[in-house]
């Protein structure tokens, strides 16, 4: 029996198709397999399509029993249980929806984080919610320890200046609340997210921002003279160089609309800002950010979406076919 690749000293899980070995003890045949290129290389791995931890190694080798050869996989693996998901700004409308998909998984362990009670008790007040604020660094650790991955979905959000009178035309003006720009909330505050998960070794961390960050001059930017884009696309280079296996999610305009009913779009460098599919629903957006947690295909990936027009297209259902798409890290 020759092994093709050496695992680290680990703790190993065998599961096999239709074998047995030759002290006739039976070992689980698994069903949910795959094969992925590794990110890191050219060698090809065999992959659980669940939630599993992303640092696992997988070693294949062959055994022949008799005149039956069969294919014996090999996991290290820490744990085989549910995976525990912390969702930050679980109180936001797309972290909502985000927090209660994960919830309704069997095969996660979901926990919020927000900033105040109001928001812990508007989402149902339950013990996996915490209370942190993410400019805090000390603040958010209990909600952090013990998390398999890290859903982000935090940003700095800017308010009308009252008075602003839509009949008299002209445009609103904006602004933050001190100590809320976001340059403390969408890049102090996802930084202080990115090292805490790094340290206490998560094995993906899921960041959504938004769509418009290759101009410096997108209106977005203006708005309270706050360089939103800015300081987030500084955030994802950031996670980009943590080496942590991560997945950047930049979304189009956010919709309050049904999801699971529209095809997604995939792009790169804002292309779709100059299309008319530039909008996407919240829903959808929440159900890539989960899809994104079971597949090596979105790891060490960054990319722009969107969806068609509802009624047109075909409704994505093939979350591994759409990731796949993706050719860029950044």
């Amino acid at each position: 029996m020759a092994t093709v690749a050496v695992a680290p000293r680990v703790p190993l899980v065998i599961s096999n198709i239709n074998c047995r070995f030759s002290n006739s003890r039976s070992v689980r045949q698994c069903h949910k397999c795959s094969w992925v290129a590794h990110p890191e290389s050219s060698s090809l791995y065999f992959h659980y399509s669940t939630s599993f931890s992303a640092s696992s190694v997988f070693v294949q080798r062959r055994v022949r029993k008799g005149f039956r050869s069969v294919r014996v996989i090999t996991k290290a693996m820490a744990d085989s249980g549910p995976s525990t998901v912390l969702v930050t700004g679980a109180g936001g409308r797309t972290g909502k929806i985000v927090y209660k998909k994960l919830r309704e998984a069997d095969q996660y362990v979901a926990r919020g984080l927000v900033r105040t009670e109001e928001s812990k008790e508007s989402i149902g007040g339950a013990d996996d919610i915490f209370i942190g604020d993410i400019r805090d660094a000390n603040s958010i650790l209990p909600a952090i320890q013990g998390i398999d991955a890290l859903v982000i979905l935090t940003s700095a959000v800017p308010k009308m200046k009252p008075g602003f009178d839509p009949t008299k035309g002209g445009r609103p003006e904006f602004y933050f609340d001190d100590g809320s720009y976001p340059e403390q909330v969408d890049w102090i505050g996802q930084k202080n997210q990115i090292d805490a998960a790094k340290a206490a070794g998560v094995k993906q961390i899921v960041l959504v921002g938004s769509m418009g960050g290759t101009d410096i001059n997108n209106p977005l930017n203006s708005l309270g003279n706050g360089n939103i884009l800015v300081w987030k696309r500084k955030a994802e280079q950031y996670l980009a160089d943590s080496g942590v296996p991560y997945t950047i999610i930049r979304a189009g305009g956010l919709q309050d609309k049904e999801g699971g009913i529209r095809e997604l779009l995939i792009g790169k460098d804002d292309e779709l800002l100059k299309t008319e599919t530039r909008t996407i629903a919240r829903a959808d957006v929440a159900e890539v950010c989960i899809q994104a947690l079971q597949f090596e295909e979105a790891k060490f990936k960054a990319f722009d979406l969107a969806s068609k027009p509802e009624g047109t297209g075909t409704p994505t259902k093939d979350f591994k076919a759409l990731f796949s798409q993706i050719t860029t890290r950044f």
